[in-house]
Parts: C-alpha cells; sequence; structure tokens
C-alpha cells in the first residue's frame, strides 16, 4: 500500500490543472503550464512559469519540484535551481522556473506538463556546534574519493 498525504490545492486561475499522476505508482505528480498563450524560452534563458495554483502542504511535508524527463530530453527545458522547494507554510502560486539548457529556442504550451511534483516528509535539523567532529575511515576526503579504491 501507498503512502497517502493530502495537500489541499486552491485554484487561482479557473484554466488552472490540479496536478496529476501518470501512473499507478509515479512518485511525481505532473504540474501543468497555466498560460494563456504560447511561451517562447530563448537558449540560456529561465522563464517563470505558473500553475495557476496554490497549495497547502501539511506540516513536516516538502513539495520537491523536478524535470519532466521527457521535456528535458527532448527540448532542454528543466527546473533553473533544479529542485525547487515549497515549504509548508508558502501559500503562494507555484512557480516553475523553466530554465533553456538547448542551444536553440523552445516553447511551452497553455496546458503542458511541464515539471512533477514529489510530496516528501522531512526532518528539521537541530544543528550543535562542536569543537571535534568523530573520527571516520572517509576523514576529511572529498569529491571522488570514495571511488578511488
Amino acid at each position: 500500500m501507498l503512502n497517502t498525504a493530502f495537500v489541499n490545492i486552491k485554484k487561482l486561475k479557473p484554466n488552472a490543472t490540479i496536478p496529476t499522476y501518470g501512473s499507478e505508482y509515479a512518485a511525481g505528480a505532473d504540474l501543468y503550464a497555466c498560460i494563456n498563450s504560447t511561451v517562447i524560452i530563448g537558449s540560456g534563458e529561465t522563464v517563470l512559469v505558473p500553475t495557476g495554483l496554490a497549495m497547502e502542504l501539511p506540516t513536516g511535508y516538502a513539495g520537491l519540484i523536478y524535470a519532466r524527463s521527457g521535456l528535458a530530453s527532448k527540448k532542454g527545458l528543466a527546473p533553473a535551481n533544479k529542485v525547487g522547494v515549497i515549504d509548508s507554510d508558502y501559500r503562494g502560486e507555484v512557480l516553475v522556473a523553466l530554465h533553456n539548457h538547448s542551444a536553440v529556442q523552445a516553447s511551452i504550451e497553455p496546458g503542458e506538463r511541464i515539471a512533477q511534483l514529489i510530496v516528501t516528509p522531512y526532518i528539521q535539523a537541530v544543528f550543535n556546534e562542536q569543537d571535534e567532529l568523530d573520527d571516520t575511515d572517509r576523514g576529511t576526503g572529498g569529491f571522488g574519493s570514495t571511488g578511488s579504491h
């Protein structure tokens, strides 16, 4: 059985589309462009695309906005910030900052699926400043250090 979280959604515009899951076990729900006409995104440009939706995520949950693999691979369009984060206390319109990574301009059509939303629980850390940290085998080995053995 799948875990569920109840998310209240408010349409801010009548033509907004409620997120949908593409299959029974999809982790991400598709977010749709709530625009009245085609939006052109030039090579290397970023455009904020409205969804026409606001949401009320349960306390202890966040909405993570990821690229849609088809949009990224076919048009070179993906969220500019790689992963957008919607906090549970945010009530404004959900916007997707789409960046065109391709060498040519790309377009977004009204009602097109532009990103996917994953609703997930999170843990808020308590940060304790210490003078020393426990030693590990890895120690201070950084980027790529675990692949060199």
